[in-house]
């Protein structure tokens, strides 16, 4: 039951943090400097708005692929092995998911601007590099673990 604990205060945490930064740039807020500008940007489409072309398609390809893992999560037991990262990796999902019904588009607001351009992101998608990063390093500690026995 604490694992479970675990995982739904660190899905609903990431998905109200995710949320509550998101409300900031849709009410106006923006900063510039010379390298980094944090403003508004929807996208319509996913990782450097690829897809955009499916409109609202997209948004119920999401919820299936989201959805899917979910399932596969449960079936396998990661939720046991890995409660927190995939926590974050749900609640930072569901934020991305969430504003695609609310506003028809993700809320990007952080674009890096200095010597080349880079996409624009969000909390959310920091949220989910940083669960992929988890459990790549943990698959790569429990390798090695099991290579030295």
């Amino acid at each position: 039951m604490r694992l479970w604990v675990i995982f739904f205060f660190a899905a609903l945490g990431t998905w109200w943090v995710d949320q509550g930064i998101k409300e900031l740039f849709l009410a106006g807020y923006q900063w510039q400097s010379r390298c980094l500008s944090l403003e508004l940007h929807l996208n319509r489409g996913v990782a450097f708005s690829l897809f955009a072309f499916l409109g609202p398609w997209l948004k119920w390809l999401q919820v299936l692929l989201i959805a899917g893992m979910l399932l596969f999560f449960l079936k396998e037991g990661w939720i046991r092995r890995y409660p927190f990262a995939l926590g974050i990796l749900l609640g930072a999902a569901l934020g991305n998911l969430w504003d695609r019904f609310a506003h028809g588009a993700v809320v990007d607001y952080v674009y890096w601007h200095c010597g080349f351009d880079f996409a624009v992101f969000n909390y959310a998608d920091v949220m989910i590099d940083l669960s992929v990063a988890w459990f790549l390093w943990s698959a790569w500690q429990e390798h090695r673990r099991t290579r030295s026995r």
